[in-house]
């Protein structure tokens, strides 16, 4: 492709990115508000978190291995159609238990277009532009989380929780037309057997790189997943304040994201893990302090910018180490990375919500920000295994 196509392409992987990013973080964006409206507690409504996530989690690597002889260009529009009519069917939903067998389905399509669009640009740009292509696309996911959770705050607010639903169906249609528009047919990723899995999980740089997406999101999720409700009960934060925080460190992670996509080629995907996760603890570390000690909104907002500007950046990092350690095993290591990022949300779902059932909300950030340290182990010991194993690189 030229280079104007390939930025086409990308942009049009950003957009997706960021409809499907208004999918998943539309839930906790107004998990409160819907407890509240459907009758139920915020622990209970917080198991819509972790079952879509689990769906997302199985979902991600099953439907790699299933849709890899398909078109990318159908693929890629299907899941966007079927994230379309599932976000309206749960819009549709009359109470809480259609509701919690509609929201995972409303996400498959997720499990599918963002590991497989990342896959798809790697045919499709030059291999000295990979890693600024993968981290430029899922900046959508960033700007998602400054529109995707704080609008779907306020919508619910304003209107219902079903009106935010129902906008992220229209956004699933438009970004259909545009993938069906920009994506040119007959690109096929390589087939994915049992052993292309087998590579991945038994190459050490890309296990320990997996598991580091896994732990850093079950901690940046057990806080992030029930931040409404903690802004309310430990700030008594209006509605309007918690889209304003979130809006905050939503701009906050497009910075970061932006940041780390120009200068990806300079600094290497690597440092780049290292550097976003050192300012994600440092915000989670400011949170702690902000949220049981200070207990000011202005000293929260502080700790959920700093937050902010390191998660996303880090998660495109590890997409782009993945793409870069083992090109060949691309479309199955980032559908692991993804399902890794899902795993992380649904067990990070389940420990907030024990914690906020059995402990209250300000061991959140604690737990967070332990986890995290765990996940920079982790990322670090990746560091590690390539330096032992310089060939993995070149699988």
């Amino acid at each position: 492709m030229s280079g104007g196509s390939h930025r086409t392409a990308v942009a049009a992987a950003f957009f997706g990115n960021f409809v499907v990013g208004c999918g998943v973080l539309v839930v906790p964006g107004m998990l409160d508000l819907m407890a509240q409206d459907l009758g139920v507690s915020v622990p209970t409504a917080g198991s819509l978190l972790g079952l879509a996530a689990l769906t997302m989690c199985i979902g991600a690597p099953l439907m790699a291995g299933l849709t890899s002889h398909i078109d990318r260009r159908q693929l890629l529009v299907a899941s966007l159609l079927i994230l379309s009519l599932g976000h309206l069917a749960c819009a549709l939903a009359p109470d809480f238990q259609t509701l919690f067998w509609l929201r995972p389905l409303s996400v498959i399509g997720a499990a599918v277009f963002t590991p497989q669009v990342a896959a798809t640009l790697t045919l499709l740009v030059p291999l000295e532009q990979r890693s600024t292509a993968v981290t430029s696309a899922f900046v959508g996911w960033s700007v998602a989380s400054v529109l995707g959770m704080p609008v779907g705050n306020v919508l619910a607010d304003v209107l219902n929780w079903r009106a935010a639903f129902g906008a992220v169906s229209v956004l699933g249609l438009v970004a259909a037309a545009v993938a069906w528009r920009v994506y040119p047919s007959g690109l096929k990723v390589a087939p994915l057997s049992l052993r292309s899995w087998s590579d991945v999980l038994g190459n050490a740089r890309l296990r320990w790189t997996l598991l580091a997406t896994m732990v850093w999101f079950s901690g940046h999720f057990a806080l992030g997943g029930y931040i409404t409700a903690a802004l309310r009960e430990g700030l008594q934060a209006s509605p309007s304040t918690q889209a304003m925080l979130m809006v905050l460190m939503g701009i906050a992670g497009v910075a970061g994201n932006v940041a780390l996509t120009r200068s990806v080629a300079r600094m290497g995907a690597d440092r780049g893990a290292r550097v976003s996760l050192s300012i994600v603890l440092t915000g989670l570390a400011l949170w702690v302090l902000a949220y049981s000690w200070v207990q000011t909104v202005w000293a929260v907002a502080l700790a959920m910018l700093v937050w902010g500007l390191g998660s996303f950046a880090f998660n495109s990092s590890q997409q782009a180490r993945l793409a870069q350690s083992a090109p060949g095993l691309a479309s199955a290591s980032i559908a692991l990375n993804s399902s890794s990022l899902y795993a992380g949300q649904a067990l990070g779902a389940a420990v907030g919500a024990a914690l906020v059932a059995g402990a209250g909300y300000d061991t959140l950030g604690p737990t967070a920000l332990v986890v995290g340290g765990l996940a920079m182990a982790c990322s670090l010991l990746a560091d590690r295994a390539v330096r032992a194993q310089p060939s993995a690189a070149h699988q």
